[in-house]
């Protein structure tokens, strides 16, 4: 069984500096909640985590496919309850492509796939919050 550790410390207000595998960032919360806004929300962090995972699946699908993208845009966006805690209630996706005579079907596979099967992330999400996508193809 894999692990994984990451390893904080508290800076400023309510930072946190962060290393993973020699990256390193920080998350923050709002001026208005006492933070000093020095970087993301931890939440966000969770939608950033969900479109790399599933990203690098639909690439690397698309790759073995051999489809030539010229460009490809990912968006998330997600409810939160109102109560807390403020947990994600709905999780939504856009995945769009650019390029020529891009083939519809293998690019919906490339997506399914990613997300019944592959994507780690989506299937944690999954287990508290719905998360659907649609697929937007451009020339």
């Amino acid at each position: 069984m894999a692990k994984t550790r990451l390893d904080a410390n508290i800076t400023g207000n309510m930072g946190w500096e962060m290393d993973i595998n020699g990256h390193h960032f920080v998350t923050d919360s709002a001026l208005e909640t006492g933070g000093n806004d020095m970087g993301p929300r931890p939440k966000a962090l969770l939608l950033a985590g969900l479109i790399g995972c599933t990203g690098i699946d639909v690439k690397m699908i698309l790759d073995k496919m051999k489809i030539e993208l010229d460009d490809m845009r990912i968006s998330a966006e997600a409810e939160a309850s109102e109560d807390h805690p403020k947990v994600y209630t709905d999780i939504h996706l856009t995945f769009t492509f650019k390029g020529k005579d891009l083939p519809l079907d293998k690019l919906e596979k490339a997506v399914r796939l990613s997300q019944e099967k592959y994507c780690g992330v989506t299937a944690m999400l999954q287990k508290a919050a719905p998360v659907t996508y649609d697929i937007v193809v451009e020339e």
